[in-house]
């Protein structure tokens, strides 16, 4: 499933917008923060950013190059401004599109699903995730190691799925923890250590030691980084 961040401060465009995408099976999530929108985005972690022009505080062509300093994530402006002028700056600052308001969602749709095949290719609707001799199944919550199918808990399933959604970059324990438990208050922090070595000792004795590597101070990661 695709994850779609949305940055429009029209909430109920971003409603309606949220709405019909996850009919398309993609998870559509709706920044809220107009102060904050690279924070958002790195909290995130989207597979593309639907990007209105005209903001609060910043508009869509400063988050938009903040953005390009820290990620190649495709970004697909939305605005009632539609001149040639925006249209050439949104794509030199770059913007992979610009769909002018007010648009049709079906077409909405398929622009962003044509954009997402030819950003991610064969990763697109893939049903496992891959890192070396480990495949998380996309399906269950279950992991193989050299063929050997392990099953593992609902939170041990959303560590191991976040770190391998991001093979070699560093995920911090916030991030993950945000992941799994949102905005609950007085989650032990040691909860998460806890399923972290749980499944550190499961791909271990399957044959894959040392395949979450901590970064002391920074988070967790798999693959090389």
């Amino acid at each position: 499933m695709q994850k779609i961040l949305i940055v429009e401060d029209d909430e109920v465009i971003a409603g309606e917008v949220a709405k019909h995408l996850e009919k398309w099976q993609m998870q559509a999530v709706t920044a809220t923060d107009f102060a904050a929108v690279t924070d958002t985005f790195l909290k995130e972690q989207p597979d593309l950013v639907l990007m209105d022009l005209k903001l609060p505080a910043y508009n869509g062509f400063y988050w938009c190059s903040e953005i390009r300093k820290v990620s190649r994530v495709p970004i697909v402006f939305i605005s009632s401004a539609d001149d040639n002028m925006n249209i050439v700056m949104a794509m030199n600052m770059g913007a992979d599109d610009f769909i002018a308001k007010p648009f049709d969602l079906q077409v909405l749709v398929a622009k962003l699903q044509a954009i997402l095949r030819r950003s991610y290719g064969e990763a697109l609707g893939k049903r496992s995730l891959s890192i070396g001799n480990v495949e998380l199944s996309l399906d269950d919550t279950s992991v193989k190691v050299n063929g050997e199918k392990l099953e593992l808990t609902k939170n041990e399933y959303l560590i191991l799925k976040v770190l391998m959604e991001h093979p070699g970059q560093v995920v911090s324990r916030e991030q993950l923890m945000e992941r799994l438990w949102g905005d609950e208050e007085f989650v032990d922090d040691n909860t998460l250590t806890v399923n972290v070595t749980r499944i550190r000792r499961k791909l271990e004795q399957a044959g894959a030691a040392e395949f979450i590597t901590t970064r002391r101070g920074l988070g967790y990661v798999v693959g090389k980084a």
